[in-house]
């Protein structure tokens, strides 16, 4: 019996560490699918600005009286919300991979089963990355600051960017499961729709009547922004970035192997 595992040991380590090297070429393809599609890039740059100047002047003077103490408190929510949204990208490029048979060829090669799949996720961090870059980058033009120290604000980035990557099992679930396209699109708006603005990301949890206010205080999204509000502008930080954690974990625990059991149902 020692024998033989010690014969096995090395093939499996060999395995483990040849889809590694498979995940992080397809990562690699995914990259190059975004630098390559102008109308994406674009996309990931107008979604942060549009949603920074709607919000801020349409919502700013009557929810905290002026656009630029509401941009103070409202620019992470934002934050949150730009990044959480552009994770149901991940599941309308994974249907689309598997209608158009990019996953079949896939297949027909000799590369480990889930590193198209892992692959995808990880592409899309750099969407994220975007995303973060591109919502602080206009925030400030439009009269944002940053009130604490670089480290903390880079923690609160970083957050809300691996509290996405939970979500992108959420989205890549989706994706698998639903036949269509639009169908993953209206099913993940549906659902995302009430995490996103049932939360405080854009006014204040006691300005909700009161049965709005317990679902805003339990939801996962109240939790991301209040530790990244806290990050960027300044507050107490240490419990509600445990729960945020706590609820990235739970999601991804739940919802990756889900997905990942989906994704050899279908190749």
């Amino acid at each position: 019996m020692t024998a033989i595992a010690t014969v096995q040991t090395p093939a499996k380590r060999l395995s483990l560490l040849t889809g590694l090297s498979n995940t992080f070429t397809l990562t690699w393809r995914s990259v190059l699918k975004i630098r390559t599609n102008s109308e994406d890039l674009l996309g990931l740059s107008l979604q942060p600005i549009m949603f920074l100047v709607l919000f801020t002047y349409i919502f700013g003077g009557a929810i905290a009286g002026s656009t630029h103490k509401y941009l103070q408190s409202a620019l992470p929510g934002i934050l949150v919300m730009t990044v959480i949204f552009g994770t149901l990208g991940t599941g309308l490029m994974l249907n689309n991979d598997i209608s158009t048979g990019v996953f079949d060829r896939f297949r027909s090669l000799p590369i480990a089963r889930w590193a198209p799949l892992a692959g995808a996720v990880l592409g899309d961090m750099v969407r994220y990355v975007i995303m973060v870059g591109v919502t602080l980058g206009f925030g400030m033009i439009l009269g944002f600051r940053i009130e604490n120290n670089p480290l903390a604000a880079a923690a609160g980035c970083l957050l809300v960017l691996a509290f996405a990557l939970a979500m992108c099992w959420v989205s890549a679930l989706l994706g698998m499961v639903i036949k269509t396209a639009q169908g993953v699109q209206t099913f993940s708006f549906l659902a995302y729709f009430p995490l996103v603005f049932g939360s405080n990301i854009l006014s204040p949890t006691q300005t909700m009547p009161g049965w709005l206010q317990a679902f805003v205080k339990v939801n996962p999204m109240t939790s991301l922004t209040d530790a990244s509000r806290a990050l960027l502008i300044g507050g107490p930080v240490a419990s509600s970035a445990w729960k945020a954690l706590a609820w990235g974990a739970g999601i991804a625990i739940v919802f990756a192997p889900l997905a990942v059991r989906a994704y050899r149902r279908k190749t």
